[in-house]
């Protein structure tokens, strides 16, 4: 969590952000995503943010939605978050349109209705939401909402990928893995799976080490794939042990060795905070 910030500063920050500083505003808006409520100043930024809101800002008007959403300093209530998400999302807001989307998909707060989640997520993908456009990506490879449509998902999950957003870039390497709205290319599918697995995603990691294994476009190399395994495992993905378990079986010992010390080097680095990249040639849906 945030450290606190003294009251003072809350003031001041205050302050500033009823002048119009961008810098302050999402100072406070940082500050009580992030900080634990009871903290020194956190109902005076909250209060702020409730007065920003009634003003019919879009951004404290989709952060107070989040509040809501996720019971955070606030009870938790649905309804209030969709009221606010909408606010802002009827003022072209990308992250209002993004959560009043998520909203419409589960049915919190408002009916589940996947035409009115695809509506806004759409208008949020169009407005550059990268999270927005691997959400529009998967309605459209799911056919939720909309008839499915391969080229269509595979251009949003482009889109969002390009941002550098790690489900996007997931989603569009198995896209190029298995032949979906693009050409089937292991090159391209390793390229935006190595990008997804440098941010930590577990599903990119575990098709970095299966690419690695058998050598599609990436060269064949076994300490790396079960390196990459190893690291898919710790991340979570428990499909993984089971790979690396069985590629363990037709590798030297001496490739073992060498794999587990590129493990360790890498936890250490971890713990060091500047984890070293495995040598190679940061979602609501599920993978593909």
């Amino acid at each position: 969590m945030q450290d606190a910030i003294p009251v003072s500063a809350i003031s001041e920050l205050k302050s500033r952000a009823d002048s119009g500083d961008p810098a302050a505003r999402h100072q406070l808006k940082e500050f009580l995503v992030s900080a634990d409520p009871a903290s020194p100043g956190y109902e005076q930024a909250l209060s702020w943010l409730q007065s920003s809101a009634s003003q019919n800002k879009p951004d404290a008007q989709c952060l107070l939605g989040y509040l809501y959403e996720h019971g955070k300093s606030l009870s938790r209530d649905f309804s209030k978050a969709a009221e606010n998400y909408r606010s802002a999302a009827l003022q072209g807001y990308a992250p209002a349109e993004t959560n009043l989307g998520g909203l419409y998909l589960l049915g919190n707060g408002v009916p589940h209705d996947m035409a009115l989640a695809f509506h806004w997520y759409h208008l949020a993908a169009q407005h550059g939401n990268p999270v927005a456009q691997h959400n529009l990506g998967t309605l459209f490879y799911l056919g939720n909402g909309t008839p499915t449509d391969y080229v269509e998902a595979a251009k949003w999950f482009r889109a969002s990928a390009e941002q550098g957003f790690a489900q996007g870039q997931k989603s569009l390497a198995f896209c190029y893995l298995k032949r979906i709205g693009v050409p089937h290319d292991d090159s391209q599918a390793a390229h935006w799976a190595l990008l997804a697995a440098e941010q930590g995603q577990p599903r990119s990691e575990a098709l970095v080490a299966y690419l690695y294994e058998s050598g599609k476009g990436l060269p064949l190399d076994y300490v790396a794939a079960y390196a990459w395994y190893s690291r898919a495992v710790a991340a979570g993905d428990d499909s993984s042990a089971d790979r690396r378990k069985a590629l363990s079986q037709v590798m030297t010992r001496k490739q073992l060795d060498e794999a587990n010390s590129l493990i360790s080097a890498q936890s250490l680095a971890l713990r060091s905070g500047s984890p070293p990249s495995i040598p190679a040639a940061r979602s609501l849906y599920p993978d593909h």
